[in-house]
């Protein structure tokens, strides 16, 4: 191929022929199109407001030039052969180092201290505050987020995603990694890796182990004394021995082999290497997103807790948080020893969870079985009895070894059922021990045998598992805003999320007649957009025709509004929000004749409605003066707790003239949320009087405190409407919760495969039949 150095992209002139072509940009992407699709590429772009450039072109000749008619000279000019060519094989010397390191004696530590450390160990404990930050809902097709239950606690064992949104197949992943254990055993380390991603992802109701592929991520740092051969033994026991015997592929992976650096200091030299590690990333298809196990212990059922244990009996804690927490990482580590058990586990766990006898899931890695346990008994708010009397005598051993395993909750009338078919069917049988029951004190109690061994209150534990994210979560945000969240994940009488929908909220999907005209809908979107998808789904499901429309084929006159009956104007981030709330997408309206004529126009049609959503929502608020009767709505600031926002929020629809909403008046449902700024402003104080949507807190009262209040608008306000109720915007997104497993819980005895969300939808379909 000839590439022209000058052609591509490049902002800073001064760089050297040498930095332009390697340097690492960020988001680019090299296309290779034919000459005959040119001209339609570049409407595409043009249309998507997405800059490209033609650098070159592909040729016979098998050499690799690079002219630069600046400085006139080639800057590269070689045959492919030196690129593609024969490699010459590499040789490498490494030599086995095995490091030394203490020994954890258990005889002296406390279980109270032990408990209290381990719960607090940062690869352990409550992680929310990284997990709120990031969109876990955008494109609609999400079923299982790390927040599970009604007081939304970050313990998933795997990710789940629809396929689309008329089927129940789909997609999990899941991870996996031991990485402190390789200081002890590297090949230990990389199997417990690969052990941990299936574990997790078991939760998911998947047909074969073989349909799992994992990606392998390896980071080493390459040349340091011992770490060339720990690596060589580690890629062998999970690729030449491991994988194979479990029957999964290694399609893909990234390797980063410079983990660690060097300096001096007053002419010594100082190094640091990070050891050899290994992430484990799993995927798989998935039979039915609707089947996914959770931790979230059933707390109205007669039940047991049974582990599974892949240890079979050893309680190896080489390696392990406990001994982390004491700095005396050393001894044997756990292992995966025998990979048919594992295969036995998994299939086992798929054919007891389709056949309805689990209850829960968790699998038992980082911190052991008591982290397992608590995290069951947060995520279910209950407490539990716990009982060592069938593991053995080392009661710290059995509580903190992370052997691999599981905890599966189960009804008292299953379990000899449950134990015959792991006895019949696999060699699992003599691993399964009742380990623990749900109790109605609140409390975790551990005993051998029956007799107390330590008692420890629910929100003590709580505490301690939350004191991570909450210190450096107070030291990133609003800290404000954390010690309210803090004093929320500690209310164990906080009732959790619930759901009111009155029996005018109109949920029920309407059919209707083949050959029925389907109004149109558009989908309106601008650069940075991303909820188009999901958006234009719930309007289908409706009855309408979604429309994709973007701005730019308004402002170019491409498309316009004028056969549309609805306008949906889409969430995400138009022009990356570096202009501030949807002001960016307002402008091009705003300071465009053609643009503002045909939104003008539109606003004024009694006969269509627009709803705005997110983005949408604060790009509709900065058009206030063009919309009649909305000169009271309020412009939308940045989040009171000064970062993103991504959670599921209690919403309560308000009386109001909304033709979208009016027939919800009363309904309280989570809806999802995912937005930076979101704080509603108002110039004077009766402009909340066109609210038509409100957060609450679990108790049924206007959210004034964070996170029921996620952005810390007055009132709690989240929604508004015009005075006639044609033009609806709400912050939070309806259209990404229209199906009920898209919320990331739902009462267990929901069977509608829609929420009460589509109500919203089909009251747009029914308000455009009457009009």
């Amino acid at each position: 191929g000839v590439i022209d150095l000058r052609l591509i992209p490049n902002a800073e002139p001064g760089l050297s022929p040498l930095e332009i072509w390697c340097n690492e940009a960020q988001e680019r992407y090299v296309l290779a199109v034919d000459p005959g699709a040119l001209a339609d590429f570049a409407t595409l772009c043009a249309r998507e407001r997405c800059p490209f450039a033609v650098v070159g072109e592909a040729t016979t000749a098998e050499r690799l030039q690079v002219v630069d008619p600046l400085l006139g000279s080639p800057a590269i000019d070689i045959p492919m052969d030196v690129i593609f060519g024969r490699a010459p094989r590499m040789e490498r010397t490494a030599v086995t180092a095995r490091g030394t390191f203490p020994v954890l004696d258990t005889s002296a530590i406390a279980l109270g201290e032990a408990i209290e450390r381990v719960l607090r160990f940062p690869g352990v404990g409550d992680k929310r505050f990284l997990i709120t930050i990031g969109d876990r809902t955008v494109g609609g097709l999400c079923v299982r987020d790390q927040m599970v239950g009604p007081w939304q606690v970050p313990v998933a064992d795997c990710a789940v995603t629809a396929a689309d949104f008329d089927g129940v197949t789909g997609e999990a992943m899941a991870l996996g990694e031991r990485a402190p254990v390789a200081l002890v055993d590297g090949p230990a380390a990389a199997r417990l890796a690969v052990g941990e991603a299936i574990t997790n992802l078991a939760a998911a109701r998947i047909k074969h182990l073989s349909d799992i592929v994992l990606s392998a991520n390896w980071m080493s740092p390459a040349g340091a004394p011992g770490e060339d051969a720990r690596l060589y033994a580690m890629v062998r026991a999970v690729g030449m021995e491991l994988c194979p015997a479990l029957g999964i592929n290694i399609p893909v992976g990234k390797d980063s082999m410079a983990m660690q650096s060097a300096w001096n200091v007053d002419g010594r030299e100082v190094r640091t290497v990070s050891p050899v590690s290994l992430v484990v990333s799993a995927f798989a298809p998935v039979m039915d997103v609707t089947k996914s196990l959770t931790p979230m212990l059933v707390r109205d059922a007669d039940s047991v807790l049974l582990l599974i244990d892949l240890g079979r009996g050893q309680q190896r804690l080489g390696g392990s948080v406990l001994a982390q927490a004491w700095q005396r990482p050393g001894g044997v580590a756990a292992d995966l020893d025998e990979p048919a058990l594992l295969a036995d586990f998994f299939r086992a766990i798929q054919i007891l969870n389709e056949t309805g006898y689990l209850l829960a899931y968790h699998d038992r890695s980082d911190g052991g079985l008591l982290v397992t346990l608590a995290e069951m008994a947060f995520a279910g708010r209950v407490g539990l009895d716990i009982d060592l009397g069938a593991l053995g005598t080392d009661t710290l051993a059995a509580l903190f070894a992370e052997e691999l395993g599981a905890v599966v909750q189960v009804r008292a009338a299953d379990v000899d059922a449950v134990r015959e078919y792991l006895e019949r069917e696999t060699g699992l049988g003599p691993h399964v021990h009742t380990v623990a029951r749900p109790n109605t004190s609140g409390d975790l109690c551990i005993a051998r045998h029956g007799t107390p061994i330590h008692t420890q209150t629910l929100v003590s534990l709580l505490g301690a598992w939350s004191a991570t994210t909450y210190a450096m979560q107070r030291l990133r945000d609003n800290p404000a805003c954390a010690d309210e969240e803090l004093a929320t994940i500690l209310d164990l009488d906080d009732p959790g999320l619930h759901i009111v929908v009155p029996p005018a909220a109109g949920t029920l999907h309407r059919p209707r007649r083949a050959g029925t005209p389907r109004p149109r809908v558009a989908i309106l979107r601008e650069q940075g957009v991303n909820g188009h998808v999901e958006m234009a789904a719930a309007f289908e499901r409706a009855g309408f025709a979604a429309v994709d429309v973007h701005m730019t084929d308004i402002l170019d006159g491409r498309e316009g509004l004028a056969d549309m009956h609805g306008l949906a104007v889409c969430g995400g981030f138009s022009y990356g929000d570096v202009l501030g709330a949807g002001r960016g997408w307002a402008g091009t309206i705003r300071f465009n004749e053609r643009a503002r004529a045909v939104f003008a126009a539109w606003f004024e049609r009694p006969d269509s409605f627009t709803l705005g959503v997110c983005n949408g929502c604060q790009m509709l608020a900065e058009l206030s003066d063009l919309i009649p009767g909305a000169s009271d709505w309020p412009r939308f600031a940045q989040n009171r707790s000064e970062r993103f926002e991504a959670r599921l929020a209690l919403v309560e629809v308000l009386p109001s003239p909304s033709v979208l909403l009016g027939s919800m008046a009363g309904m309280r449902m989570p809806v999802a949320v995912a937005h930076g700024e979101g704080r509603a402003e108002w110039s004077k104080p009766a402009a909340a009087s066109l609210a038509c949507a409100r957060y609450i807190d679990n108790r049924g009262a206007p959210a004034a405190t964070y996170p029921a209040n996620p952005n810390g608008s007055p009132d709690g306000i989240t929604g508004l409407t015009t005075r006639d109720g044609r033009v609806t915007i709400l912050m939070p997104h309806p259209e990404r919760v229209f199906l009920s497993r898209q919320l990331s819980w739902r009462p267990d005895d929901w069977r509608d495969a829609e929420s009460p969300w589509m109500g919203l939808f089909n009251n747009a379909r029914s308000w455009v039949d009457r009009t």
